[in-house]
């Protein structure tokens, strides 16, 4: 992940319930291991499935995590962070930024880079291909007259 030109930020506040998981996510980064270079943010590395955060829908992996229960996560080792979860109670409130690729285009576009519905060339080869053997045959038929 970069935090590169053209990506829109957003920012929300999840509310989690602890369960027999935990939150039911892996963060990484901190000032002792960055996971973007110049950024010692902590972000959420892997979202555990039927977690927490998995029945909840809305934290994803690649999210930054900015506070949780109103502890700004900023300068902080990894290991700290990592406390600071750990002792962060059975009901927990992350502030976290989403990073969302810009829509360019339609609004029913899919953002993924492949556009909507069938590609041009799909439809013209085959048409173009049946065209061709009518036309083929056509001619064939013609000289047999």
């Amino acid at each position: 992940m970069n935090g590169g030109v053209g990506w829109v930020l957003s920012e929300e506040v999840i509310n989690l319930t602890r369960g027999p998981s935990g939150l039911g996510f892996n963060i990484v980064g901190g000032m002792d291991q960055q996971y973007i270079a110049n950024d010692s943010g902590i972000y959420v590395s892997r979202i555990k499935e039927d977690g927490a955060a998995a029945l909840d829908g809305r934290l994803q992996e690649g999210d930054k995590i900015l506070a949780i229960n109103g502890r700004d996560l900023k300068n902080l080792l990894h290991k700290d962070a990592v406390e600071l979860f750990r002792n962060a109670g059975c009901d927990v409130s992350l502030k976290v930024q989403h990073r969302l690729q810009p829509q360019n285009g339609p609004v029913g576009h899919r953002g993924d880079g492949e556009p909507d519905g069938i590609p041009l060339a799909v439809i013209l080869v085959p048409v173009l291909a049946i065209a061709m053997v009518t036309v083929w045959a056509f001619m064939r038929y013609r000289q047999r007259m």
